[in-house]
């Protein structure tokens, strides 16, 4: 397993909460051989917006793990009023992973990395995603309604 990746997952976990993650704990062994998703979204942005129920129904799939990363760096009372007011369902990393990943911190949000179960950044997803492409980014099958 990559070093980031490791370090990734741990920020994760240090990151979940109960409102975050309802009924639902990460640990480290659990990710291991998933695909990870780790989105950067922010509040004042209408396509993040729009994207967050498409990363909620992402992270229900067995085989992926979603993590956010609030743009603005928010913390305490105002991250989670924000995740609230959002409807995020998923765990926030409290620190931005972009040095561990060896990228430069997005310009453009929303931004979503797709990292692979051999946690090699497999694609850099710019701009809103729905469930049908967040699922092809990680070879996912998905039942159509």
């Amino acid at each position: 397993m990559k070093p980031w990746l490791l370090l990734i997952m741990t920020m994760a976990l240090a990151a979940c909460s109960p409102q975050q993650a309802p009924g639902n704990t990460l640990r480290l062994d659990e990710l291991s051989g998933q695909w990870v998703v780790v989105n950067y979204w922010a509040i004042w942005c209408k396509p993040c917006i729009e994207e967050i129920p498409e990363l909620n129904a992402l992270s229900e799939l067995p085989q992926v793990t979603v993590l956010g990363v609030n743009y603005d760096g928010a913390g305490g009372e105002e991250l989670e009023q924000q995740l609230q007011k959002l409807g995020i369902v998923f765990p926030t990393l409290d620190e931005d992973p972009a040095a561990q990943l060896g990228i430069s911190r997005p310009v453009v949000l929303p931004t979503t990395l797709v990292i692979d179960p051999e946690g090699q950044l497999r694609d850099t997803l710019v701009g809103p995603q729905t469930l049908e492409t967040l699922a092809a980014a990680t070879g996912q099958t998905i039942n159509a309604h």
